[in-house]
Formats: C-alpha cells, structure tokens, sequence
C-alpha cells in the first residue's frame, strides 16, 4: 500500500480500477485549512493525463509494472510477435498497443515488454536506434540556410527530418522518444 503523502515521482499505485503513475505531485498546506496532496497523474494502460487531490492519508494499493526485455521477431495480420530470449516463448502484442515509437523497430531488435497482471498494454523500443535512409532527395549547393532539412524515409518505413548532406545509403542515429535524427552513425 501507498499513501498519498508517500508519493513520489515514477510511483505505480491502483485506483478506480485503472493503474496511474505518478508524474509530478506537490505537498501543499494552506495557512487555512488541512493539507493536501496535488499529483499529475498518467492512466498508463490508457494513456491519458489528469491533475487530482489527494488527502495525504487516502491509501492506495501499490501497482507493479513487469518490464521485460524481448526481441522483435514478426509481424502477421496486426499482431506483433516478440521472443522471450531466455524462454523462446512467443508472445503476440496487438498493434493499438505498440505506441507511435514503433515504427522505428526493425526485426531482431529488443525491447522493453511492459505488462500488469500478465496482460501486456506497452512496449518500450530503445531509446536510440541505427537505421539506413532508402530515399531522400539529394541537398542543393546554395540551399544552406539555418538548420535546412528535408525528408527522409528510413528502412522501417518511418518518415523524418534530416540535414541536407544526408544521402541514400548512410546510417544514422535516431532518438525514438522525439523521432529526431541524432548523427551519422
């Protein structure tokens, strides 16, 4: 059990059926008044973000998150197969449940497998992958202003941003939280 005076961020508890995390929180005691509890709180199974108040004594049941590193393996008819590397189980994810991070995953790459209770509602890609550009349009001499870019489609099929000297063919690094190019790897 947790109680709202204990939150902290990054805490995991239950409440009204849903599991939330604590993003940020603040203790507040007014010159009037008892004192209360104020957190931004994120449902992590549905994704949404609210601002509630708590009494510092209200308890919650504490929520425990598995997170478990998977490789990619598949995908066939929306469902995406992740392998177990110590078990070689294969466990089916559906696409809702992927996030937009996703597209930068090609197969054999491991991820962060998040589940509760045995039902998986997340995964996690790495923060930072190496993918090759397959088409982009060539950058112009004389086109060279502040932080020019032009796009880019990478080998998973994802669209980005890139600087004009980026050619078909180079690797690069991308940030999976941003969908940011990083550098030439």
């Amino acid at each position: 059990m947790v109680t709202a005076g204990d939150f902290r961020n990054g805490v995991t508890f239950e409440m009204d059926g849903n599991v939330y995390q604590i993003i940020e929180f603040q203790h507040v005691k007014p010159g009037k008044g008892a004192a209360f509890v104020r957190a931004k709180i994120r449902n992590i199974i549905a994704g949404g973000v609210t601002e509630r108040t708590f009494n510092p004594n209200d308890k919650f049941p504490t929520a425990f998150i598995e997170r478990k590193d998977m490789d990619f393996s598949y995908e066939d008819g929306g469902l995406y197969y992740f392998m177990d590397p110590e078990s070689y189980e294969m466990i089916p994810v559906n696409k809702e449940d992927l996030g937009d991070a996703f597209k930068f995953v090609k197969e054999n790459m491991t991820c962060k497998i998040l589940s509760y209770k045995g039902s998986v509602f997340g995964v996690e890609p790495p923060t930072f992958v190496e993918l090759l550009v397959t088409q982009t349009d060539p950058g112009f001499a004389g086109n060279t202003a502040i932080n020019a870019t032009k796009p880019a489609t990478l080998e998973t099929g994802a669209e980005i941003r890139v600087p004009l000297f980026i050619n078909e063919g180079d690797l690069l690094r991308i940030d999976t939280r941003t969908g940011e190019y990083m550098e030439r790897a």
